[in-house]
């Protein structure tokens, strides 16, 4: 059993990408992520965003529409 289950994304329709545990990745402003899912079918996994942005932004994150 994996106590830290990887992380598949893709961002901006590039290649999908799984991260394993103490890994990272930066994101620009404006960067979409088009596939952000737990690569584990049996195990939870968890992801922590840091945001490092101007002190005046109010909106950090900007749903798609369908």
């Amino acid at each position: 059993m994996n106590s830290c289950p990887n992380i598949s994304t893709s961002v901006n329709d590039g290649p999908v990408v799984t991260y394993r545990a103490g890994q990272n990745f930066p994101e620009m402003p404006g960067d979409r992520h088009t596939l952000d899912e737990n690569a584990s079918k049996t195990e939870p996994a968890k992801l922590l965003a840091v945001f490092v942005v101007d002190s005046e932004e109010k909106e950090l994150l900007t749903p798609l529409k369908k």
